[in-house]
């Protein structure tokens, strides 16, 4: 059984791009496409980005904003696999909406997001790492995985959840927030069970994660005896990652990816 959601042809509306600035990665050298993932009531659509390589190479989960795997989050999978690894970016929100006909973030904020439950994510991204190492033939033992904004928090909670992973970047998550039965916990309740080191990677300006939670969250992991690095850029707001937003802070945008390629590759390979 497939899933209402599909990947987004181009830049979510919703996000209001400038597809003008975007970064665009090309596809040389690799194998990119759409693929579906079999999870335990369907399948989900997802983008798959590989280098032509006959060889398992690491695998890096690349979970999406609010917006769904569109343009964007399809060329930081690309990106990812020119780096070397198998980029893989389940559409986390199928069974809740087709997001790519959305052209209001708040409809996407109000009626999507907080129908898809925290379990169904964490257990649709193993279901991704099964597929990264059967069909997609990627070398699971190197895991880790990176996410944006609603993605940011994911790859906390899923650093606490999977026993697999190596490394997670998290880019400017949401640290904390009310409980409610889909969404039990959020990253601050999770600090000191993190199965594996994380970098945090946050704006300075961002009015919707205050600083203070971003203290609090280096506080409680250092005194669990995690290893998280959080790195703060003063200018920068939230979406700073976003080339295709008017949010994008250049500097900071292009530190943080360089922060993320040694980070994976310290720990990838």
């Amino acid at each position: 059984m497939g899933f209402p959601g599909t990947l987004a042809a181009g830049f979510a509306p919703a996000a209001q791009p400038r597809s003008e600035q975007a970064i665009h990665t090309d596809a040389e050298g690799l194998d990119a496409g759409e693929v579906r993932i079999a999870v335990s009531d369907g399948e989900l659509p997802a983008y798959r980005a590989r280098p032509l390589k006959d060889e398992r190479v690491p695998v890096v989960l690349v979970v999406q904003e609010i917006f769904g795997v569109h343009e964007y989050i399809r060329d930081v999978c690309r990106r990812l696999a020119k780096m070397g690894y198998l980029a893989i970016a389940p559409e986390l929100y199928a069974r809740q909406a087709d997001v790519s006909g959305i052209s209001d973030i708040h409809e996407i904020l109000s009626k999507v997001v907080p129908r898809v439950p925290d379990a169904q994510v964490l257990s649709d991204l193993d279901a991704a790492v099964a597929y990264a190492e059967g069909e997609a033939r990627g070398d699971t033992a190197r895991l880790g995985i990176t996410g944006f904004c609603w993605g940011g928090r994911i790859a906390w909670l899923y650093a606490a959840h999977s026993p697999k992973l190596r490394g997670a970047v998290a880019w400017y998550g949401r640290l904390a927030g009310t409980a409610d039965p889909l969404h039990p916990r959020h990253p601050l309740g999770v600090a000191g069970e993190l199965r594996c080191p994380v970098l945090g990677l946050y704006g300075g300006q961002d009015q919707s994660i205050p600083l203070a939670q971003v203290e609090q969250m280096r506080q409680v992991a250092g005194a669990a005896g995690k290893a998280v690095e959080i790195v703060v850029y003063p200018e920068a707001g939230h979406a700073f990652h976003a080339d295709y937003r008017p949010s994008f802070h250049r500097s900071s945008a292009e530190n943080g990816w360089q922060r993320l390629t040694a980070f994976f590759r310290g720990r990838l390979g």
